[in-house]
């Protein structure tokens, strides 16, 4: 595009300016979904969530969370529980790959 500004009349440059700020917003939005999938690619190789990882943004410190109480319990080794929210361990996991029903993990 080849456009001579220095000729174009003021209308017609606010008009230009009006379509560029309009592209530049669109663009700024396709880039912020790149990086939000990206970011969301990197928590998810990491093992972890977005939800996880916010309260740490900022350096906000986390907010403290009430111990829930255990509904599963590791038959191998009984000091080991679970809840049942957030990720899972790596115990749990391990006995649900090894056909373990989760109903015999159950407290």
């Amino acid at each position: 595009m080849n456009t001579d500004l220095n000729t174009m009349s003021r209308e017609d440059l606010l008009a230009l300016r009006s379509r560029i700020d309009k592209a530049l917003d669109r663009l700024a939005v396709e880039e912020k979904k790149k990086a939000l999938e990206a970011v969301k690619q990197a928590a998810k190789t990491h093992g972890f969530t977005l939800d996880e990882l916010m309260p740490l943004v900022d350096g906000a410190k986390p907010a403290k969370k009430t111990k829930l109480p255990a509904k599963y319990r590791n038959p191998e080794n009984p000091s080991q529980t679970w809840s049942g929210k957030g990720r899972p361990p790596g115990w749990m996991k391990e006995a649900l790959e090894n056909g373990t029903p989760l109903s015999d993990l159950a407290i």
